[in-house]
C-alpha cells in the first residue's frame, strides 16, 4: 500500500517539482505535513544524464526537501499523452496517495510534457473521485488543485505567493542534487537564459516573487477558483 500524503506535487520530469515548488514542499514538510512528489516520467529522453542517474538524484533531492514519498508513473518522457492508459495510471496513484492538495504544472509552457502533464493531472484528479471509474483504489478527489506559476513570462497574476524565505536554501540544495542537469547550465525547462548561472537565475526569480509579498523569497501559484477570506483584518501584504 502506498503511503498517503497531505500535499502531492505532480510533475512531468524529475527536478520539475524542485524548480517550481520545492520551497513550498520543504515548508510543508517542516510544518509536519506529509508531502509527496509524483514524477510522470523517468527523464530518459533528456539531453543530459540518464534515467538511472536522475533517479538517484531525485532520491537525494527528496530527502533534502523532507518529502515522505516519491513515486514515478513510468510514462514516456517527451511523449506524454492525456490518453486513457495515462489517466488510469494517475488515478491509481492519486487514490493510493490520497492527497488533500495537488500541485500541477502551469497549463502553458514551452515543453510539451509540461503542458500535457497539467491537463493530464487535472483530469486524473477529477476521475479519481468517480466511484465507477475503472482503476484500482477507493475513490478520492483532492480538495484543492494548484498550478505552479514560477518562471512565467506571460502576464499571469499569481492567485497567491508562498513565503519560502526560510526554506529557500533548502530548495536550492535540492536543485543542486541534479548536478547532471544543472551544473554549468544557463537555462532549464521554463527558465530562459540571461547569461547568468542557473542557480543565480533561480535566486533572482524567487526574490522577485518574494518581493510581491514583501518577503525575501517566494513561490507563485494560480488557482481557477476564487479564494475565501474569513477575516479581512488578517490579510497580509501592505497596500500603501
Amino acid at each position: 500500500m502506498t503511503q498517503t500524503v497531505d500535499l502531492l506535487a505532480i510533475a512531468a520530469h524529475r527536478d520539475d517539482a524542485e524548480l517550481t515548488c520545492g520551497g513550498t514542499l520543504a515548508k510543508a514538510a517542516r510544518a509536519d505535513h506529509e508531502v509527496g512528489i509524483l514524477d510522470l516520467t523517468q527523464g530518459e529522453a533528456g539531453t543530459r544524464g540518464d534515467a538511472g542517474l536522475r533517479a538517484a538524484e531525485a532520491e537525494r533531492a527528496a530527502k533534502v526537501l523532507g518529502v515522505a514519498v516519491r513515486l514515478n508513473a513510468g510514462l514516456p518522457d517527451a511523449h506524454l499523452q492525456n490518453d486513457e492508459p495515462s489517466r488510469a495510471r494517475l488515478v491509481e496513484l492519486i487514490r493510493a496517495t490520497h492527497p488533500r492538495v495537488v500541485i500541477l504544472p502551469f497549463p502553458v509552457g514551452r515543453h510539451p510534457d509540461h503542458r500535457i502533464a497539467s491537463e493530464l493531472g487535472r483530469d486524473a484528479c477529477y476521475l479519481a473521485g468517480l466511484a465507477r471509474y475503472g482503476a484500482p483504489g477507493a475513490p478520492h478527489r483532492p480538495f484543492k488543485v494548484l498550478y505552479a506559476l514560477a518562471y512565467r513570462e506571460d502576464p499571469v497574476k499569481p492567485s497567491f505567493v508562498v513565503d519560502i524565505s526560510e526554506a529557500f536554501e533548502t530548495k536550492l540544495e535540492a536543485i543542486r542534487c541534479y548536478a547532471s542537469q544543472f551544473d554549468g547550465a544557463r537555462a532549464a525547462g521554463e527558465i530562459f537564459p540571461t547569461g547568468q548561472d542557473l542557480y543565480e537565475l533561480i535566486r533572482v526569480q524567487s526574490a522577485h516573487y518574494g518581493s510581491l509579498i514583501r518577503k525575501a523569497y517566494g513561490e507563485p501559484f494560480f488557482c481557477n477558483e476564487t479564494l475565501e477570506v474569513q477575516d479581512v483584518l488578517q490579510l497580509g501584504v501592505q497596500s500603501l
